[in-house]
């Protein structure tokens, strides 16, 4: 059984490295998200420290997947997709996502109290679309309000801040992607019906 265990934890360094680059994730990026060491990072990821629950769990959550995915756990049959909410100022974030990499889907819920705007900024690019309430947003100089329906997309490097408007959550899609990957939207030729 010892031997399964240390098959198992040998393989997370390659993993978390892996996870890492397809989502184009510095150390030090990943290291302020976590608040694990740099230097701790880099061990785990070079199989020199051996993975904990305690580092495993931030790192699940930076990187938008499950500790299974991390371990490389057999799936379990189950085809029900567990969504397990991120509350985070005022934020619930439910991924919709579960793959590493690429662009990433989310649910969010913004609660009535978050109103003081903090804008922040970091790499990526992000679409949002308002499914119910209104949406405050705060982006580099403009200060807009979206209605259901209404979606924005912006580089994330550009300050920016989220928040409610009218005294009631709002919800929102979100996707974001890496540094350089938008959002694109696929039209169809339009045909013409002849009249019989």
């Amino acid at each position: 059984m010892d031997g399964d265990l240390e098959d198992v934890l040998a393989t997370v360094g390659p993993r978390l490295r892996e996870l890492r680059r397809r989502r184009q994730t510095t150390l030090n990026d990943l290291s302020a998200t976590t608040g694990i060491s740099v230097s701790t990072l880099s061990r785990l990821e070079s199989g020199q420290r051996r993975p904990t629950l305690e580092l495993l769990l931030p790192l699940a959550r930076a990187h938008g997947v499950q500790i299974d995915e991390l371990v490389g756990a057999p799936p379990t049959g189950d085809p029900r997709v567990h969504l397990r909410p991120i509350r985070r100022n005022g934020m619930t974030m439910v991924p919709l996502t579960r793959r590493a990499g690429g662009v990433q889907a989310y649910k969010l819920i913004i609660s009535s109290g978050r109103s003081t705007p903090d804008p922040q900024t970091h790499e990526g690019y992000e679409w949002m679309y308002v499914l119910n309430g209104r949406l405050r947003v705060v982006l580099g100089d403009h200060d807009l309000v979206l209605e259901p329906g209404e979606a924005a997309e912006f580089d994330t490097r550009v300050p920016h801040w989220f928040g409610s408007v009218g005294g009631t959550p709002v919800e929102v899609l979100s996707l974001f992607g890496p540094q350089g990957e938008r959002a694109h939207l696929r039209v169809g030729a339009t045909r013409t019906r002849r009249a019989s």
